[in-house]
Order: structure tokens, then C-alpha cells, then sequence
């Protein structure tokens, strides 16, 4: 029992430390959504690479037309000519560009052979963007930008000691489902590591904007070659130029789409395999952490009940472990309101998920247990219908293609 109550305390001022954590999130989201943004609004191009077809595609693509802007281009790149989302980028910029006079076009990047799909995506159309261009923003098609968001996103880069600035996914269900809302609280405890340091913040490439005189100066159109991860590239650039990265809670974006749990295992491993190679550090302190904290309170569970049979006392262990929950519960309340108020025009859709973050969380350990055991073992991910090997930062070997996935 000794053992169990030294583990214990420790896992409790982990928590209180989280919920700190927490709290200062919180209040940073508070803040920066009252406060004014400058007036800096040079032209952008907008980035969208495209694959397949995702929930929700038309609405999220059909967002980035609707943007509160003065001038802007969409540049859509995708791989294929016959790639499914072509059809509905048609659709939209008939329908879309001509009323909200903005310039489009839609670029065909052909196949990868030496990086990621989407790095090589992106490195095609970061070479053939609009000369008026000053500023580069890169966003996923499975995300739904609110009308300020490119407005909120290129702001923080009036000051050119920042190199980028990013915002987050934030996942809500549409229709429910333990595997997404699953889902939805795993990641949202990355979302709120984002905050106030700037040297700790990180680029997420469904939401990054740069100075195209930082992205051209940095050379990070070489430095994907090779690469499967765009935004860890990115990151790992800008710190090596002792280039700070602003994260803008106005630019918490929601993903509104739903999983199977087949899913939920593929995209949650996946981002932790791509940390292993590009942020091990991160990957290790996911790895300690989870497999400390399942080892307690899960640990601990089967202890109280084992302790209960033998007609053993119980109480403190299990106040314990209640203590250790409310705490996490916690966290997951305030980070909850605090999303609330960038993601104003989802307050009923968040309502409907703060059971599942108050009550959920403790199972996310033991899914980031997974993922970081099966990184640890695999270097190998498929992604948007492609699998790849990731050797290093550096080299990602293509091993074969397949049909379109999540």
C-alpha cells in the first residue's frame, strides 16, 4: 500500500499542476478574445490541400469563401485530377468566388516520390502563389473556419519578431458516439497545451499563418522534401531560428465529424508515431505520463476492489482516486468554458460533449498509453490512403498506396 500512496501523490500534484495548467489557458483564451487586433491585413494566400472527400467538405471548404478579409486568394492543390473533392471545389467557386470577389485556383501537384502527399502538396503550391503575396496560410479541408479566422490568424505577424502563428483543432461529434467523443477529449488536452509561451507553442498545419519573406527566408519549401510532417517541420525551423510562434484562441477551429472506433485507434496512433520521429521528447513525456497515471488510478481501482473483497479498509485509497478524478474533472470544465467563447456558434454542440470531458477523460491515458506503446514498436502510418515508413525527420520512404482513409 505504501507503494500505491507514494505513486498516488505523486499523480495528484501532477493534476494539480494540470489543473493549473488549466486555468491559465483559460484565462489566456479570456484575454486575447477581448482583446483588439491590430489592423494588419496584407494580402494571403490560403493554402487547402485536398484528398478525398471529408465530413462535411463543402461546408468547411465553402467557410474559407466567406472569410471577413479585404484581400485573399484560395489556392487548392491537390494530387489528382480525378481527386473526388475537384467536384465540389467547382461547385463552390461558381457559386462562392464570384459573389465574394476572390481569386482562386486549383493546382495539381501529381504524385509524390520523396515526401508526404501533403508536404508535397504544399511545397507545389507555395511555388505558385500570387505575387502580391506577403503572408501564408495553410488550412485542412476537415476544418471549418469561423469569419475571422484568417483575419485573427495574420495578426499576431505585424510583429516580425513572431515567425508564425496557429490555432487548433478542436473535434466536436455530430452525432454522438462513444469512439468520437472519445475523440474529441484526446485532443483536447493537446489543444490546451497551446498558450501564452511562445517558445513552448507549436505550429498545427490545419491553421498556420507565416510571413512569406520567414517561410521563403527559412527555406521551408526544401525542408519538407523528405518530410511526412508539414507542421513539425515548420515548428522545428522556426525554434531553430529562435523564431517565437503565437498561438490565437480565435482561431480554435472546429472539426465537426464523427469516427468508428477503427478510426479513432488509426488517427490517434498516428499522431503519436509522427511525435516519436519529430518531437521524441514529447513522445516520452506522453509515454511516462499515461502509462504512470493508468498505472495508479486504473491500478488503483482494481486495488480498492480486490482490498473491498477481502473486507480490507478501503477509504483512503478510494478517497484517493476520487481526488485524483475531480481533479482531471476539473480541467476539463474549465477548458471546456473556456473554448466556449471562440467557438460561440457552437455552444450547443459543446454542451452536448462536456459530459463525455468530465467523465472520459480518465480512458484517454490509456488510449495514449496505446498509441505511445505502438510507436514505440512501429514507425509505420498510413495516411490519407498512403502508407509511409518515417525513418527520420528527414526521410519518410513511401511504401505503397491504397484506397482513401481518414
Amino acid at each position: 500500500m505504501l507503494v500505491f500512496y507514494v505513486f498516488s501523490a505523486i499523480v495528484i500534484w501532477l493534476g494539480i499542476l494540470s489543473l493549473r495548467d488549466g486555468i491559465r489557458f483559460a484565462s489566456f483564451v479570456q484575454s486575447e478574445s477581448a482583446r483588439t487586433l491590430p489592423r494588419f491585413t496584407p494580402f494571403v494566400s490560403v493554402i487547402a490541400p485536398c484528398r478525398g472527400l471529408d465530413q462535411g467538405l463543402r461546408e468547411n471548404l465553402a467557410a474559407l469563401f466567406r472569410q471577413d478579409y479585404p484581400a485573399y486568394e484560395i489556392v487548392f492543390v491537390t494530387d489528382s485530377a480525378d481527386d473526388s473533392s475537384l467536384s465540389v471545389i467547382g461547385d463552390l467557386k461558381e457559386s462562392e468566388a464570384a459573389t465574394n470577389h476572390i481569386s482562386t485556383r486549383v493546382i495539381v501537384a501529381g504524385d509524390a516520390t520523396d515526401c508526404g502527399q501533403k508536404a508535397h502538396n504544399l511545397r507545389i503550391a507555395s511555388n505558385e502563389i500570387d505575387p502580391r503575396c506577403e503572408v501564408l496560410a495553410f488550412v485542412d479541408t476537415d476544418a471549418r473556419p469561423e469569419p475571422a479566422w484568417l483575419r485573427s490568424l495574420v495578426a499576431p505577424l505585424h510583429n516580425e519578431q513572431i515567425g508564425a502563428a496557429t490555432g487548433y483543432r478542436w473535434f466536436i461529434p455530430m452525432n454522438g458516439g462513444l469512439a468520437s467523443y472519445l475523440l474529441s477529449v484526446w485532443n483536447a488536452s493537446i489543444a490546451s497545451a497551446l498558450g501564452p509561451n511562445e517558445n513552448k507553442n507549436f505550429c498545427w498545419g490545419g491553421s498556420t499563418a507565416i510571413r512569406r519573406q520567414t517561410f521563403e527566408r527559412l527555406k521551408i519549401r526544401d525542408l519538407w522534401r523528405r518530410t511526412v510532417s508539414d507542421d513539425f517541420t515548420m515548428t522545428r525551423a522556426l525554434k531553430a531560428a529562435g523564431m517565437s510562434i503565437s498561438f490565437v484562441p480565435q482561431c480554435l477551429t472546429p472539426s465537426l465529424e464523427d469516427c468508428a472506433f477503427r478510426e479513432l485507434f488509426e488517427f490517434t496512433t498516428r499522431q503519436l508515431k509522427i511525435t516519436r520521429v519529430y518531437a521524441a521528447h514529447l513522445w516520452k513525456a506522453v509515454f511516462a505520463g499515461s502509462l504512470l497515471f493508468s498505472l495508479v488510478f486504473f491500478g488503483g481501482i482494481i486495488l480498492v476492489g480486490v482490498r473491498l473483497v477481502l473486507g480490507l479498509p478501503i477509504v483512503l485509497p478510494a478517497l484517493l482516486l476520487l481526488l485524483i478524478f475531480l481533479l482531471g474533472a476539473a480541467k476539463g470544465l474549465v477548458r471546456m468554458r473556456a473554448v466556449g467563447i471562440p467557438l460561440g456558434n457552437y455552444r450547443e454542440q459543446l454542451r452536448g460533449t462536456l459530459a463525455a470531458h468530465l467523465m472520459l477523460w480518465p480512458f484517454t491515458s490509456l488510449l495514449y498509453l496505446y498509441n505511445a506503446i505502438a510507436a514505440a514498436v512501429s514507425r509505420r502510418i498510413q495516411w490519407r490512403g498512403i502508407t509511409y515508413e518515417l525513418k527520420s525527420p528527414t526521410e519518410a520512404v513511401i511504401i505503397r498506396g491504397t484506397d482513401f482513409s481518414l
